[in-house]
């Protein structure tokens, strides 16, 4: 029976091994998914609400449980995983308290005697979540998923399956039925089937273009609806009237929260020409002042990246980047330590065709970029072939809006880096994904949006 394997990337220690399940063992999971879809469509929304906000009390009242799993398993901080559970918990109150009124029937005036929308759940939803956010990119589909009525299978990244099976804990200990929302430990080459099982309705993916690409195309092929949110290249635009201090600090936790490994982290840094110096002298001595270290220390500002091969084919972009003729600024050095571990880099000198200005790049590397003038800023934000997020930093709050508005990415965000928030929608354009997890537009990605007429 094969098995995947869950490693410490700062220490390089095996965790635990997980079995993969069957064809069989993954059939049946989907099936008593589907079972449980049967009753659970036509459950209260008071009882459903019930148990998300005892979701959110477990999730609240073991905070460093689960945080520890997350730590250990993919090198996120401390600090930075207790965070993640408790906005985990955040969204699970979210839906709890606001689903009823996001999912309300619509009425229409028609010439018919009654006429409005309604909004049904479809059945059994599969989840394919990566690594890098192992509670929240489950939750965030999980909760509005549940509370609109549908059930849903989950496969996660190999490297998290601890985080994955602590999820399905959670959701039982809360009260859930058994089956509404199971892990599924499967390799990546036994999605296709799982797709077009006759009970899959629908599917959301979180993870590389390549990825939803393949996806995509299975689900396409069997006529399944999908939401894609996939990488990023996240251009921030510093104007020259922006407070420096602040714009750096953002600059910084921007590229090292999540030990870089953000898809709307700050990647692309464009500083406008008056200011770019001064800037990059600044941005340069907190990149390297900022603390990499064991994740579980306090005063660690940021760990190891998830995996050793994650690790090097980093290192591999950085160098082909320099040999393409970027300017290393700081870091670019494997580090001679135990772990997966990558120092604070800085890339200036870049155009378009490098690698760090076209691709995105998964770790703590920062690609700093002059500009001529704000239009100069825009066209090199613009110039990419994704379309996440997107950011400006400055003191002038219109001007900020109104350059936000001419930035080709889902989110754009002023004087605050890009984050996904419950009450907002959150996805991509271009080759960043389609469709929107969160919000009112989130929850009513995997429901039949149905007319209904009586003459």
């Amino acid at each position: 029976m094969s098995k995947s394997i869950s490693i410490n990337p700062a220490t390089e220690e095996k965790i635990a091994e997980y079995n993969r399940l069957t064809v069989k063992e993954t059939q049946q999971k989907i099936e008593k998914a589907h079972t449980v879809f049967m009753e659970w469509k036509n459950t209260s929304h008071i009882k459903r609400a019930q148990l998300m906000n005892n979701l959110a009390d477990e999730l609240e009242n073991n905070t460093d449980y689960y945080a520890e799993i997350a730590t250990a398993e993919m090198g996120k901080t401390i600090g930075q995983s207790r965070k993640e559970v408790e906005k985990c918990a955040w969204v699970c109150r979210y839906y709890a308290e606001n689903t009823k009124d996001l999912l309300q029937d619509t009425a229409v005036k028609t010439e018919a005697e009654k006429s409005y929308v309604t909004f049904q759940p479809l059945g059994v939803v599969l989840a394919v979540m990566p690594w890098n956010f192992p509670y929240y990119q489950a939750i965030r589909f999980l909760a509005p998923a549940l509370m609109a009525g549908n059930t849903g299978v989950l496969k996660h990244a190999s490297n998290v399956q601890g985080c994955a099976f602590a999820i399905e804990e959670a959701i039982i200990k809360a009260g859930f039925p058994e089956g509404i929302f199971s892990n599924i430990n499967v390799a990546s080459d036994a999605i296709e089937a799982v797709i077009e099982h006759n009970h899959i309705v629908a599917v959301t993916l979180t993870g590389s273009a390549p990825a939803g690409q393949s996806v995509a195309s299975i689900a396409g092929k069997n006529l399944k609806k999908t939401v894609l949110e996939l990488g990023g290249n996240d251009a921030y635009i510093v104007l020259d009237d922006a407070n420096l201090e602040e714009a750096t600090d953002l600059a910084t936790l921007g590229r090292l929260q999540n030990n870089g490994q953000t898809c709307i982290a700050a990647k692309r840094i464009i500083v406008l020409d008056k200011i770019y110096d001064e800037f990059l002298k600044l941005y340069t001595e907190k990149m390297e002042a900022a603390k990499m270290g064991e994740p579980t220390d306090k005063d660690t500002y940021y760990g190891p990246l998830a995996r050793l091969d994650l690790r090097d084919e980093l290192h591999k972009q950085v160098e082909k980047t320099i040999d393409q003729g970027g300017t290393l600024i700081l870091g670019g050095k494997i580090p001679n330590r135990k772990g997966a571990y990558y120092p604070a880099t800085i890339l200036t000198d870049l155009e378009d065709g490098m690698e760090a200005f076209n691709e995105e790049l998964f770790g703590p590397v920062a690609s700093v970029i002059r500009a001529k003038d704000e239009a100069h800023a825009i066209e090199l934000a613009n110039n990419s072939k994704f379309g996440l997020g997107a950011g400006v930093i400055t003191s002038d709050k219109k001007k900020g809006e109104k350059i936000a508005l001419q930035l080709e990415a889902g989110s754009c965000f002023v004087n605050k880096l890009v984050a996904s928030d419950p009450r907002l929608p959150f996805g991509g354009i271009k080759t960043s994904g389609f469709g929107r997890e969160l919000s009112g537009y989130g929850i009513k990605e995997f429901v039949n949006t149905k007319t209904i007429w009586i003459d």
